[in-house]
């Protein structure tokens, strides 16, 4: 669409003025130009969106997500990870490094910045690996990778092998200013684990991943963070021990900050039991129990949880049509999350509106240091639009992604992503995509 963009009647919340209030928006070469109770188009050429009844936000990022290219394109690409994106309410997102070959140099990062600039519809934001090959033995150049648009730096799909590596890690990237994304789990524990040790694996018989497996390896991302002073953060964090250590952590001034994932703050391991060993219940890290949750909930209310984000991981059906033992771990989350956390967490009174901008937009924004998080006059023209009254059925037919393996399929869910802009170009409204 040419021409300005004007966004009348929505009730704009926007953590990072505080602002909550009826406000016209008016989006001017891909950048807000103002905001005010009255705003009329100035010429024919102004697109006017109508968003009463609806809530607008800073665009939402997602810091987490497996588009999978390149390598595993029968499980996502970037064009069909990003049109679920769109879907999803999400105008910008990270994607990892575990591809084939592994996202270790400025190549790999430039080839995913300029498929993406040809294919995406919205915003990707690389994401380099922080060892060669993701082998765990050698630093990588992320000097050379930050240069060429990595935005961040893990290992993820595994932990960052060593502690010494993680120290040398933190240390050079501190010369700038670049966080390191850590995948906490000790393998020793995991190894072979299916499903949370406990009551539930016992009753399974399948094999447990327990919960020091993950709050061993927190334990020591903090301890080599404190160490270095460099930037960590800890992705997808489920048990209440981890939570733990961070919350205190954060008591003592570290410079960490953590995410958590929706199925993580909604579903538990007597999910697989009651599911009949549905593959789709099966990630990394597992699903925990009650006490986690509600600890992870507590978590976000508090302030001690930074951001939700998805852990996006698409599979072709036959990954996941298998026995459980054998089934790859990963939940295709793009374009369930956002209504997740509304029916769940924000319209029982768990989070407010606000604190969900706050955790889905501003907080990726600036842990990543990527444009965005705010509707403040001068920032990107990045925004998402939420219907609060959408009530629908989460259905796999509907998906954008390739990966439809989700354990929400059929769930009736109220509250939807309504409208996805990015730099004052609609590239989802009224729960389509704009073509």
């Amino acid at each position: 669409m040419a021409g300005d963009l004007l966004i009348k009647g929505g009730r704009v919340i926007d953590p990072s003025s505080g602002a909550d209030r009826i406000l016209d928006i008016l989006v001017v070469d891909g950048r807000i130009a103002s905001l005010s109770e009255s705003i009329e188009p100035e010429n024919g050429a102004t697109t006017v969106l109508d968003a009463a009844e609806k809530i607008v936000m800073p665009g939402f990022i997602d810091m987490h997500v497996h588009l999978r290219e390149p390598g595993f394109e029968d499980k996502e690409d970037i064009e069909t990870g990003t049109r679920a994106a769109a879907m999803g309410g999400f105008t910008a997102v990270a994607c990892m490094p575990n591809t084939e070959p592994a996202c270790d140099t400025d190549a790999v990062v430039a080839g995913i910045l300029e498929r993406a600039r040809k294919k995406a519809w919205v915003r990707v934001y690389p994401i380099g690996a922080v060892t060669k090959g993701r082998a765990g033995k050698e630093l990588a150049e992320m000097g050379e990778m930050r240069a060429a648009g990595a935005v961040a730096f893990s290992d993820d799909g595994s932990p960052v092998a060593t502690a010494e590596i993680l120290r040398c890690a933190l240390e050079y990237l501190k010369s700038f200013d670049a966080v390191l994304i850590d995948h906490p789990e000790d393998m020793s524990l995991s190894e072979g684990g299916q499903i949370n040790y406990g009551l539930t694996s016992t009753v399974s018989g399948l094999r447990g991943i327990p919960r020091e497996s993950e709050e061993i390896a927190v334990a020591r991302d903090l301890l080599i963070a404190k160490l270095t002073g460099g930037r960590l953060h800890l992705a997808h964090i489920s048990t209440k021990g981890a939570l733990d250590l961070i919350r205190q952590a954060k008591a003592k001034g570290l410079n960490v900050t953590c995410e958590v994932t929706p199925h993580h703050l909604i579903l538990t391991d007597e999910t697989v039991l009651e599911t009949a060993y549905d593959t789709n219940t099966k990630v990394n890290p597992p699903l925990r129990t009650q006490e986690d949750v509600d600890a992870l909930r507590e978590g976000l209310a508090d302030g001690t949880v930074d951001v939700i984000a998805t852990d996006h991981a698409p599979h072709h059906i036959d990954d996941k049509w298998v026995e459980y033992d054998y089934a790859d771990f990963g939940i295709s989350g793009l374009e369930t999350a956002v209504s997740l956390i509304i029916d769940k967490l924000v319209l029982p009174g768990v989070i407010s509106w606000m604190r969900m901008a706050e955790l889905m937009s501003l907080n990726p924004a600036r842990i990543l240091g990527v444009p965005g998080g705010t509707l403040e006059p001068g920032a990107p023209g990045d925004i998402t639009v939420i219907d609060p009254d959408c009530e629908y059925s989460i259905l796999p037919h509907n998906f954008e992604s390739k990966g439809k393996n989700s354990p929400f399929i059929g769930w009736r869910v109220t509250g939807a992503p309504y409208g996805t802009i990015v730099g004052g170009k609609p590239v989802m409204y009224g729960r389509r995509l704009v073509l």
